[in-house]
């Protein structure tokens, strides 16, 4: 693809203030490409973005749907100097990204363990994060944010306002995804404050991971419920709210 939304690659890049950006037609994944390219360099602050994926994946071999142009399916190369935050790295994207996005939104963007985002009752947004290893050193992480610019037909799925720009969507995006990357450590006060604040799932019955009351995250990143024993951590599986059964 030439251009995207009216910009060609050098543009776009120059747009959105990263060293590179790759644009495709039609992809099975922007994860695979951008691991592609960063096996063979790509600076951190690649953006590989397509039109149309046919293969978008999520958490735990789930697929997202990337028809063309009703959304931005972006990934993001980062080189982190060290790995000990990949934990909380999807929510850290999510609880930047949600306050970046609610300028396209009709109402706020709310947040759902571990790493999706929604509008009202739909999921606008999800995030998936893989990393690459040599030896015990990590080489780089590709971000992948798939965005629901238009909902898509006939599934339980959000989308932004009418008229929304893709590229002003990447605009307020991109930046708010590497300023999360660029972050160490536990999650902070003001990230949890921010993810309590727009957690849909609080005080919600929850059948998995565990069948409870959802009470939140802890600074690792770990979803609390409230069981007959008391509230547990968990930090591993996916969140399904009684409501979804």
């Amino acid at each position: 693809m030439d251009r995207y939304d009216g910009l060609d690659a050098a543009e776009l890049a120059r747009r959105l203030g990263v060293p590179q950006a790759a644009l495709f037609d039609e992809v099975s994944s922007t994860l695979d490409i951008a691991h592609e390219l960063a096996g063979a360099g790509a600076p951190a602050g690649t953006i590989v973005i397509a039109d149309a994926q046919t293969a978008g994946r999520g958490r735990l071999g789930r697929t997202w749907r990337s028809a063309r142009g009703a959304g931005v399916w972006l990934t993001v190369i980062e080189r982190p100097a060290r790995a000990l935050d990949l934990d909380v790295l999807p929510l850290r994207i999510g609880i930047a990204l949600a306050p970046a996005l609610d300028a396209f939104a009709e109402q706020p963007v709310a947040l759902k363990w571990p790493n999706d985002l929604y509008v009202g009752r739909g999921k606008l947004a999800g995030i998936l994060t893989e990393a690459r290893w040599r030896g015990d050193g990590l080489e780089w992480i590709a971000i992948g944010v798939g965005i629901n610019v238009r909902a898509p037909d006939a599934e339980v799925a959000a989308g932004l306002a009418p008229g929304t720009s893709r590229l002003d969507v990447l605009g307020a995006a991109v930046p708010a995804i590497r300023d999360a990357a660029s972050r160490r450590g536990p999650l902070s006060e003001g990230e949890l404050a921010i993810f309590a604040a727009r957690d849909r799932a609080a005080g919600l019955g929850c059948v998995e991971p565990v069948e409870g009351i959802v009470r939140g995250i802890d600074s690792g990143g770990a979803l609390l419920v409230e069981v007959a024993s008391g509230v547990i951590a968990v930090r591993a599986g996916s969140l399904v709210l009684k409501e979804e059964r």
